[in-house]
């Protein structure tokens, strides 16, 4: 996501906190642009924890697993 989305959020969460509120036209373009930054933030998670190690007290490396995944060693 680019800085002009995540500013367009920034002044739509700010203009929702003002008396004039939000128009429904603009409650729907905030509402798409939050769902498009935590779509963004949750895949960045899942990439970064993809690349990643856990290592146990034995010094044995093994990737990082999705809970219900076979424990297998890489």
């Amino acid at each position: 996501m680019d800085q002009k989305k995540i500013d367009r959020i920034n002044e739509l969460a700010k203009k929702a906190r003002t008396p004039e509120g939000l128009t429904p036209e603009e409650t729907q373009e905030r509402a798409a642009l939050r769902r498009e930054y935590i779509d963004t933030v949750v895949g960045n998670l899942a990439r970064e924890l993809d690349n990643t190690w856990v290592v146990d007290e034995n010094g044995n490396k093994r990737k990082l697993r999705k809970r219900g995944e076979e424990n297998t060693h890489d």
